[in-house]
């Protein structure tokens, strides 16, 4: 038996073809454009075809006779095609409107008058639900004129070639309309990100943000017919082969479909990212009149802040209006041709797992981002300040053997040049200026010399700053340690950022990345003056970020963790608590050249900033006892003498640490 397919090298397409070939003395043939000669060949290789049953066809469906040659279709008509499977079209709601009547309609027609032209024996056209609309009730498979609300272009084009077919006379034929089509139920392959897909950036961040067992807030909609790849195919395979179906419509769905937020919930256990264990209806917002709800959408602000959602998550603005779909489905005709066959609807969550792990692995828009360092950094110039020592050399180590031109800063000429010198040997392109960043003076002939001699900066790495330990009652006559921490921890970097700023909004790009402290976060005891300037520092940061963010300027905070560098080398107790190293904290900042995220923070310090923002007094107590339990250190206490007899610290104190590891205590 001979078969012609259009839309081969597709994803119906090429499992159909699968099951074709498992006929006996089956023999298929393909419409492949010429430019889709190679993809046909590998796809071909891939899937184990037979070439000398299966035969390519050149052709185009965009033109008449889909670009078959009237030798070609004489030749063809000699084969008598039993049956003529029509699945080229556009499945892509993004997809221009031009294009959709391109390859949708006009495609439709020229592949009708070729079935004809091949004297094929059934016409068997591949719809879709879409072809219903956005009909509020339940849709027949004899239903069709009734369709509602085809204003959108691949709704209306897949009506409208559905129509084509069903006014034919001149050969029989049959329509199939699946559902929403995913992946394979057995292997999760699928070509291309679509429909429910959409959503998985969005459930992998709530994944990468939350816990699993985290409660959060979620959507409920209409009713989302989902139907695997495999179903369909067997579907369509058994429905064709068996006679006196001629003319009727049959619908490929599920007769049982989810919500909205249930199959979002479905795919979040599949990925363990939390549920949406509270979801609100989004047809509750129904009643607003709509143009008030037009007129809010239309809102500067508004279109702004959900368009930069809608990047973030990789979600089409032209899915939003499924959320709601309001059409359901009845299928007692496929229910009829498929009895006894066994091919049934799969459930969801028993292959929904097999999907998540595809899409991760081959379809995850993340996988296809150029996320090296050397690709953000390389020939861009990058000051690190602090960059001699600590986190500070171990960042700029990393972004000059990435390809950067690295300027390193630090007030110390000896170590400085000898980090500059250690990276030059090792093929960085290094540069080091000595500055006192205290000294605002200092600051504004720094930032002058850079722009001097480099023109621009492309990253600044605010990583210079001082740390004092020492409680309030120790500090009534030390104003001077809030003065120097603020001097350098916030003016200096405040100098630096307001330096270097002009020609970055001037070019609309930079990046600033402040190192801030988990202090910030978790309002760590005897820091009030080292965390009130990094808090300082935050502040502005939130706050030009609302400013300059339109401009192509990105800000990105770090709150560091317990880092074991010199700074915190005076209080002994840090050296039997868990910290980071610098190597560790520079990937911190690696991530944030990367990622150009507004914050990057350890669950913890996220943890203790919205306990404190929940039960403030439940957390004074946990920041009291912690700090009765972490004495002044000698140092701190100006006490010279007790230095190296400084008790070491006891298990209680390690085990506190250990559990809040990364807090300054």
């Amino acid at each position: 038996m001979h078969y012609f397919v259009t839309g081969g090298t597709g994803f119906l397409g090429r499992f159909l073809i699968s099951n074709l070939l498992k006929r006996k003395g089956s023999v298929v043939h393909a419409l492949v454009r010429k430019d889709s000669q190679k993809k046909f060949d590998a796809l071909a290789k891939k899937m184990g075809w037979d070439p000398k049953r299966v035969l390519a066809v050149a052709g185009d469906m965009t033109k008449p006779n889909c670009g078959v040659t009237p030798a070609q279709a004489r030749a063809l008509a000699t084969k008598k095609i039993a049956h003529f499977f029509h699945l080229a079209a556009i499945y892509d709601l993004t997809a221009s409107a031009e294009s959709q009547r391109a390859a949708n309609i006009d495609g439709t027609r020229h592949a009708l008058d070729l079935a004809v032209a091949l004297k094929a024996g059934c016409f068997h056209h591949t719809s879709s639900i879409a072809a219903a609309g956005l009909y509020p009730g339940v849709f027949r498979e004899d239903m069709f004129e009734e369709a509602e609300g085809l204003d959108d272009p691949y709704l209306r084009t897949k009506h409208d070639s559905e129509g084509l077919v069903r006014a034919e006379k001149r050969i029989k034929w049959r329509i199939y309309r699946p559902g929403m089509v995913v992946g394979h139920s057995q292997t999760g392959e699928m070509d291309k990100i679509d429909g429910p897909y959409y959503f998985f950036t969005f459930l992998k961040k709530l994944r990468e943000m939350l816990p699993p067992w985290m409660p959060t807030l979620g959507i409920e909609g209409g009713r989302i017919n989902v139907v695997p790849v495999d179903f369909v195919v067997d579907a369509m395979d058994h429905i064709a082969h068996k006679p006196k179906l001629d003319g009727h419509c049959f619908h490929l769905t599920d007769p049982e479909p989810m919500r909205v937020g249930e199959v979002l919930n479905t795919f979040a256990r599949a990925g363990h990212a939390p549920e949406m264990t509270m979801r609100i209806d989004a047809r509750m917002f129904a009643f607003v009149p709509g143009g008030v709800r037009m007129a809010v959408g239309n809102l500067p602000p508004v279109r702004r802040f959900i368009g930069m959602l809608l990047r973030d998550f990789k979600i089409p603005k032209e899915t939003l209006k499924f959320i709601t779909y309001p059409t359901r489905f009845d299928n007692r005709e496929t229910e009829r041709a498929l009895k006894g066959s066994g091919i049934v609807v799969p459930r969801l969550e028993d292959y929904a797992w097999r999907l998540w792990d595809y899409w991760e692995r081959h379809l995850d828009p993340d996988l296809f981002v150029d996320r090296s360092l050397r690709g953000k950094v390389r020939n861009k110039v990058v000051v690190i300040t602090g960059g001699s020592s600590g986190i500070g050399l171990a960042t700029a180590e990393k972004v000059a053997a990435a390809g950067a031109i690295t300027v390193i800063v630090a007030r110390g000429e000896e170590e400085l040049f000898k980090a500059r010198d250690a990276m030059k040997a090792a093929g960085g392109k290094v540069f080091a200026y000595t500055a006192d960043l205290a000294d605002l003076a200092d600051c504004d002939r720094l930032v002058a010399t850079i722009l001097a001699e480099h023109g621009h900066v492309d990253i600044l790495v605010n990583n210079a700053g001082r740390s004092i330990r020492r409680s309030i009652e120790l500090s009534y006559d030390r104003f001077h340690d809030f003065e120097r921490t603020m001097q350098l921890n916030y003016f200096g970097s405040l100098r630096l950022i307001m330096g270097f700023m002009p020609t970055m909004v001037q070019r609309r790009k930079g990046h600033i990345i402040n190192i801030s402290s988990i202090g910030v976060l978790a309002n760590s005891p005897r820091f009030s003056a080292y965390v009130a300037s990094k808090a300082a520092l935050d502040a502005f940061s939130r706050c030009a970020q609302g400013e300059l963010s339109g401009k192509g300027i990105s800000f990105t905070t770090i709150n560091m963790p317990l880092v074991k560098t010199p700074m915190i080398a005076p209080t002994k107790m840090y050296d039997s608590v868990p910290t980071l190293t610098p190597d560790e904290a520079g990937d911190l900042v690696v991530k944030g050249i990367i990622e150009k995220p507004s914050r990057i923070a350890t669950r913890l310090g996220i943890f203790s900033s919205v306990l404190n923002a929940l039960a403030p007094k439940a957390y004074e107590v946990v920041m009291n006892t912690a700090f009765e339990l972490f004495p002044d250190s000698a140092a701190a206490k100006g006490d010279k003498a007790a230095l190296k007899g400084e008790a070491q610290p006891s298990n209680e104190q390690i085990a506190f640490a250990s559990l809040m590891r990364g807090v300054h205590w």
